[in-house]
């Protein structure tokens, strides 16, 4: 096996490495937290960790934050839309104002 890694160029260690298996507890959150961000986007990992814990079962907010950014889940909320100009608003340099 050594010789067949040398030739290859790659470490032992990758070649017996196995991943590890995936929690089933977290499957199942992430089975549940994907339903109740189809159901409500606008809830953020406070909101949701209070609506998946149960008393048998507490859940971390820290945890839901976790899963939502291996699962990629994003919330929708109003963003600040600070450069958006008016239609008919013209832009004029500061130090033309006040100028003849």
């Amino acid at each position: 096996m050594r010789q067949q890694c040398e030739l290859l160029e790659l470490n032992q260690s990758s070649v017996y490495y196995e991943p590890a298996q995936a929690d089933p507890e977290d499957t199942r959150l992430m089975a549940r937290l994907d339903r109740l961000h189809t159901e409500s986007p606008f809830f953020g990992s406070r909101k949701l960790a209070v609506v998946l814990s149960t008393p048998e079962l507490p859940v971390n907010r820290k945890r839901v934050q976790r899963l939502m950014r291996v699962m990629g889940m994003e919330i929708l909320y109003c963003r600040p839309k600070t450069t958006v100009t008016g239609y008919d608003h013209s832009k004029v340099s500061k130090h033309l104002r006040g100028t003849p």
